[in-house]
């Protein structure tokens, strides 16, 4: 499936994102609830931010009065803040560090990668993500660098939650792309961030509300098992089940609630883990392309879930 063009002036992901939804917008834009054209619907939540695909995209075609986004990965959080607050001192900072690693041969590249690794690492130690302060500019400009310049796009954490995505290799990554962060800086400007598990969004949500679900997905296998740590805690079976319970609970408020998620179906047709969950909701599967192998070769067309509480 072809990916949406882009249109100039319009925000879109700024972070290369494992499992991100580019690919999949037309299927999840085409099932947005009707409230969302007809103005019924005046405040969008999404409590696994990751990349923001399906935000950035729907305010391309929509006006939505309120957006609030949550994640539970902090690092996360604190570079969407950081994009709101200081656009321009980030951008700043990643033309500096884009200027040095342009002007290194292949081996002194690498070399950057790695000192500005063990540096977003160690300062892991120091840094407070509980108030905003002068050092989330760097850490915000170490994040998209990182991003840009590792393995495959990938963010991952270990137990202790230090970057471990080893160096990527390519000729000419695009770590930085001022105009973006700029239109990504307009749109957040009445957007509310915060950090936290996919529940702290209870209390904002109404029956004006749609919820997008975007979590880790649950493994097809153990190969795929390593591309859901985004968060240095994980995101296991029990978590899917009270995020279904969670599903439900916005359901009886009234929300408009739409979930997307692997199909383990691809794997083992008699795995009903997703349909036994959410039994009574509305599941279809549509075909995707997963980006996350680290075999290119191993990459295809396969199923994935999207879940609505309407039709």
């Amino acid at each position: 499936m072809p990916r949406p063009k882009r249109t100039p002036g319009q925000a879109h992901p700024f972070l290369k994102w494992a499992g991100g939804k580019t690919q999949l917008l037309p299927e999840l834009i085409s099932r947005l609830p009707p409230g969302i054209a007809t103005g019924e619907i005046t405040r969008y939540v999404e409590p696994f931010i990751g990349g923001g695909a399906l935000f950035f995209a729907l305010h391309e075609h929509h006006t939505i009065e309120q957006s609030y986004l949550y994640d539970i990965n902090c690092e996360l959080t604190l570079c969407y803040s950081v994009i709101q607050k200081d656009a321009e001192a980030l951008i700043e900072r990643l033309d500096h560090l884009g200027s040095e690693y342009y002007n290194h041969d292949d081996e002194g590249r690498k070399a950057l990668f790695y000192e500005i690794r063990e540096s977003f690492n160690r300062q892991l130690t120091s840094i407070s993500f509980s108030e905003y302060n002068p050092d989330w500019i760097t850490r915000a400009a170490w994040i998209i660098f990182l991003n840009r310049t590792c393995f495959n796009g990938l963010f991952r954490v270990n137990r202790k939650g230090e970057f471990n995505v080893p160096f990527g290799k390519y000729k000419n990554p695009d770590i930085l792309n001022a105009e973006n962060l700029q239109n990504v800086h307009k749109l957040l400007a009445h957007t509310r961030i915060r950090q936290g598990d996919f529940t702290s969004c209870r209390d904002v949500v109404d029956e004006k509300t749609f919820v997008y679900f975007d979590p880790p997905y649950r493994p097809l296998n153990e190969k795929t098992a390593v591309f859901t740590s985004y968060a240095k805690d994980g995101f296991g079976e029990d978590d899917q089940v009270r995020l279904a319970d969670f599903f439900r609970e916005l359901d009886s408020r009234g929300a408009k609630v739409m979930l997307s998620n692997s199909d383990p179906k691809n794997t083992d047709p008699d795995d009903c883990f997703f349909d036994d969950l959410y039994s009574g909701f509305t599941i279809e599967r549509v075909p995707a392309t997963r980006m996350i192998n680290s075999n290119g070769a191993g990459r295809g067309v396969i199923n994935e879930l999207i879940i609505t509480n309407y039709q």
